[in-house]
């Protein structure tokens, strides 16, 4: 596994705790919520009502309550009977004020979930989308697991608190009303009951400052146990070649055990709250029961006013953890938040212009002075991976780059599609440089096939096409062309037979050739391939290449324009000029005949990959002699 992937490693979501645990995360949540509100203001107006009429007949329930108990209740026991309209009225104001506190339940419930949903779905788009338009160059820089966590996790966090938001904003405006409701029955038990705010507060305040922080780093751990998970899946085949399942089934322990114990140190800190939250409010029943019974021995209050003050304060403790319930979720996202806008915000993404390139021939390509160094490079050394390249590919021509390992071709494969961008000098279309070209021209006229296949957990069809309107006969025309047609045919299923993730039922010869089909069903302009065909004997990949060229012939415009990366010397031979890099600069250009006898550094390069393919087939067929 790659050491900066490591549970040391310095990412984003490894920021220290202290960063976001201080007195302003309230004040960012409210911020963030406030997002919320601005993005859906008529569905939080409607969660917000619906919350604010179930407060309103919560209160009423108590109002009710007391009434009945006061005019129907009481003189029933006075008098040792009662009246069917006494009852069917007291049944009638009961049932009334439940019908409308129901309403306000489904109201409140639904309409907080369509604005928590509407804006993850919302902010899962917006991430997707900054994904694809940041260039390749940020992506390296970010694990997967990270960007996952980022569309996933992370967004889920920041809109948690919305669920419980209407409610919270309901039961303030109950509080509000419970209190002068309280207040108009009896002063004096008002006075009474009321001190138990304070003490509530300073619950409430101890619980967020030693919430905030565990919660935080609880946030944290989830983002870097999918990293670890991630990569430990992607590397699946590293693992089990090297033995190192030991190993890495510890690295993931190792998070997986830091995360439980960040989630049992949140569980216990709300176990020790909660009960203190729900205590405090009844202690304030029991207070407001003893003093009212005192002032309804004196006549200062009725047992009706006694019934319906005890049952408000019996309803305190529920608007009070309803409140908590937002503010437990602050820390987490905030945290979101913050994970979520660093991908928002970043900047790197590639310009694009008007230039429109022509649909109807080969592509001309040139490449001009072109410079370019990774990020992190030390420029001051002048160490670029390329340097100072030129060359042309006129339409419908071959041309092979060839050069020892780091001499910077795949790197100049992924300038010619415009994955990312040079640091000096430009790559050319048709005589427009890619940078001016218009969203998606570049895409729709070059194809690149790089050396690490991928294919999708879909069928045949799926991975060729991927999503492309075409017809079937146009995906047996690339198959045929990617000497792909034979095996697909055998498939059980044809071109709806499934390849597994990652093409997984598939040999690696096989999926390099589904790959090459994908990129020739699109009939580029400018195909590109690097070391595409390194999987496929020499024999297979001289009919693909030779299968291309034919192409280019019978096009009467040259077909495609392509740019291969190429090792064995029969698919240099087949190239119309060959370029030659060493450290990231051109050393030569020309024919593969006329190089053979110029440089040097080439000749001994291609002849030394001929002679290690000769003794690999020596003993390969050694091998099935002996079978």
């Amino acid at each position: 596994m790659p050491a900066a992937s490591g549970p040391g490693s310095p990412h984003a979501s490894e920021r220290p705790v202290s960063d976001r645990a201080g007195p302003h995360v309230l004040r960012d949540g409210l911020r963030v919520l406030g997002v919320a509100v601005r993005a859906e203001p008529r569905v939080f107006a409607v969660s917000v009502t619906a919350s604010a009429l179930y407060a309103a007949m919560t209160v009423a329930t108590a109002q009710v309550l007391g009434q009945v108990t006061e005019d129907v209740v009481l003189p029933a026991f006075r008098s040792g009977h009662t009246t069917a309209g006494a009852l069917a009225g007291a049944a009638a104001a009961i049932v009334g004020v439940a019908l409308l506190k129901a309403l306000g339940v489904a109201g409140r419930r639904f309409y907080a979930g369509l604005m928590q949903y509407r804006m993850q779905a919302s902010y899962r788009r917006a991430v997707t989308r900054q994904y694809l338009r940041l260039p390749l160059a940020w992506h390296h820089r970010h694990p997967t697991g990270q960007l996952l966590s980022n569309a996933n996790a992370d967004v889920e966090a920041v809109w948690a608190p919305i669920a419980p938001l209407p409610m919270a904003v309901g039961v303030v405006f109950m509080l509000l009303i419970a209190a002068v409701s309280i207040v108009v029955t009896d002063l004096a038990v008002a006075a009474v009951g009321f001190l138990i705010f304070p003490a509530v507060a300073l619950v409430n305040v101890v619980y967020q400052r030693r919430l905030s922080p565990v919660a935080t780093r609880a946030q944290q751990l989830r983002a870097e146990v999918s990293e670890v998970a991630h990569e430990s899946f992607e590397g699946g085949l590293v693992v089990k070649t090297l033995g190192r399942e030991g190993a890495e089934t510890e690295r993931f322990a190792e998070r997986a055990r830091a995360l439980r114990d960040a989630n049992v140190a949140v569980g216990r800190i709300r176990g020790l709250f909660d009960p203190v939250l729900e205590a405090l409010p009844n202690l304030g029943v029991l207070a407001v029961l003893l003093i009212g019974s005192v002032r309804m021995e004196s006549g200062a209050m009725t047992a009706g006013d006694l019934v319906h003050v005890a049952y408000l304060f019996t309803l305190l403790a529920w608007p009070i953890r309803a409140l908590g319930w937002v503010l437990a979720e602050t820390p987490r996202s905030v945290v979101g938040w913050e994970r979520v806008r660093g991908v928002l915000d970043a900047t790197g993404s590639l310009p694009f212009g008007d230039g429109v390139l022509d649909e109807d021939k080969a592509a001309a390509l040139e490449v001009r002075d072109v410079r370019f160094a990774y990020e992190g490079a030390d420029e001051a050394e002048d160490r670029p991976v390329l340097h100072d390249v030129s060359f042309t590919a006129e339409p419908g021509r071959t041309v092979a780059l060839v050069g020892p390992t780091g001499s910077g071709k795949s790197t100049l494969t992924s300038l010619l599609v415009r994955l990312v961008d040079p640091a000096d000098g430009s790559v050319l279309l048709d005589g427009v440089d890619v940078r001016d070209v218009r969203r998606g021209g570049v895409a729709a006229t070059a194809a690149l096939v790089p050396q690490q296949t991928f294919l999708f957990d879909d069928t045949v069809r799926g991975n060729v096409t991927l999503g492309l309107d075409v017809p079937d006969e146009r995906v047996w025309e690339a198959l045929s062309l990617a000497q792909a047609e034979g095996f697909v045919a055998a498939l059980p299923e044809g071109l709806d037979t499934r390849v597994g993730e990652r093409g997984a039922t598939l040999s690696g010869g096989q999926r390099q050739r589904l790959a090459l089909a994908r990129a020739l069903v699109r009939r580029p302009r400018l195909l590109v391939l690097d070391d595409a065909t390194s999987s496929v004997d020499p024999q297979v990949e001289a009919r693909i290449l030779q299968g291309l060229r034919e192409a280019q012939s019978a096009d009467g415009e040259g077909g495609a324009t392509v740019v291969v990366v190429a090792y064995r010397k029969a698919t240099i031979a087949l190239a119309d000029e060959v370029v030659y890099l060493e450290n990231g600069r051109v050393t030569a250009r020309g024919t593969h005949a006329e190089l053979l006898r110029e440089s040097e550094g080439y000749r001994n390069l291609v002849n030394a990959y001929e002679r290690a393919e000769a003794e690999q087939e020596a003993v390969e067929g050694g091998e099935e002699a002996l079978a």
